[in-house]
């Protein structure tokens, strides 16, 4: 039987012109890849900046209908948002929140009226894209230099129809941090508009990502990209932002989840036993509102699973990474009935599509998807 899924973890491809209109002196100072000659490499442009990147060595995968994927170790519908959605019909995927590629860079960018305009144009694109699917959520980019800008594109956004707010792993360096009271009016703004907060895993803002050297670095890299999203959690949680706002949401896409109850024991277990000198003012104890209002997707894990099904946590949500080839395009049904084929139905529509559908209720059930794969969705 076809499992049917959400992606609380998905990306796009900028189309090659999309600052086109922009004046030259912006447009040519906005993040762009150039790959080299042999393919080996790519170099980041931003601002005036750059940096150097290996990239994966090129492989054959087989799609779900038999189609080979061999160029740049992207799905088809890396750009082509017709063959995207026809993937994920085969693939079984229904929702997605679809985050940047190239895009991430944005964060790098140091010039406030540069990063206004690159989100102006990457939210006016990204909602004409939402306009033509129900199923693609794209999470709006705002500057993280100005409050007042980062406010202003917030509320032009939701007028757009964009449902979410995409923030990077932490503020950059020389702005107050997240945590500060200066952020509340973003924060305010974004649940007035509904929208919910949404952090793809990287490293901390300004941070190399290549953080570990010599034997094992490679792998470790990866685990230390997750810790940003991590972070940005705990950080909601203590400092207060979601506790007064309990109407706000927020996604941690790409780090796993079993590390919701970790984060939220510790956290309990910093605020309730060195009270004497944690000085945080809370209505509720911050491992409550990890559980109640952070939400955390994945690919892989079978402890994320188990995270909903052993530990209780409930707002945990399967991801693609489509069309990332490190994701689950060419297997995505193997890897859901490896998940959820030994789970109660609750715990199996609960992480496939039960949890995507409480930050994004417009998106709705996949229409054509067989009645005995539903059931209600759990609470806890």
């Amino acid at each position: 039987m076809k499992l049917w899924a959400n992606s609380g973890d998905s990306h796009y491809n900028e189309p090659p012109d999309l600052y086109d209109a922009l004046p030259k002196d912006l447009r040519e100072r906005m993040p762009r890849s150039v790959k080299s000659e042999d393919g080996s490499y790519e170099t980041i442009y931003v601002d005036g900046t750059s940096f150097e990147r290996p990239m994966p060595r090129i492989g054959i995968v087989k799609g779900t209908k038999g189609r080979t994927l061999m160029e740049a170790l992207q799905a088809p519908g890396a750009r082509d948002w017709k063959i995207r959605r026809q993937d994920l019909d085969d693939e079984g995927i229904w929702g997605e929140v679809i985050y940047a590629s190239v895009g991430f860079w944005n964060s790098m960018i140091k010039d406030p009226k540069l990063i206004a305009e690159a989100t102006k144009v990457v939210n006016e694109w990204s909602a004409d894209v939402q306009r033509q699917s129900i199923r693609h959520v794209m999470p709006a980019q705002v500057s993280a230099l100005d409050i007042e800008d980062a406010v202003a594109e917030v509320q032009r956004a939701a007028g757009l129809g964009l449902k979410a707010l995409g923030l990077p792993p932490g503020a950059p360096k020389g702005v107050p941090g997240f945590n500060r009271h200066d952020w509340d009016p973003l924060w305010d703004a974004a649940e007035e508009a509904g929208m919910v907060l949404t952090v793809h895993t990287g490293p901390p803002v300004g941070e190399d990502p290549v953080h570990h050297h010599g034997p094992g670095a490679g792998t470790m890299n990866y685990l230390y990209a997750c810790y940003g999203g991590m972070d940005m959690a705990a950080m909601m949680a203590a400092s207060g932002i979601l506790d007064k706002r309990p109407g706000l949401k927020l996604l941690i896409s790409e780090a796993g989840a079993s590390w919701l109850p970790f984060i939220a024991d510790r956290l309990d277990e910093a605020f309730r036993q060195h009270s004497e000198f944690v000085r945080d003012e809370l209505t509720r104890m911050p491992g409550e509102i990890v559980r109640e209002q952070v939400y955390a997707s994945f690919q892989h894990d079978p402890t994320a699973v188990l995270t909903v099904a052993a530990m209780g946590f409930p707002n945990v949500m399967w991801g693609s990474d489509y069309p990332h080839i490190e994701g689950t395009f060419g297997h995505t049904q193997k890897t859901l009935h490896e998940l959820f084929d030994d789970q109660t139905p609750e715990v199996s529509y609960r992480v496939r599509q039960g949890a995507f559908l409480e930050l994004f209720p417009h998106v709705g059930p996949p229409p054509h998807e067989d009645a005995t794969s539903r059931a209600p969705a759990a609470t806890s």
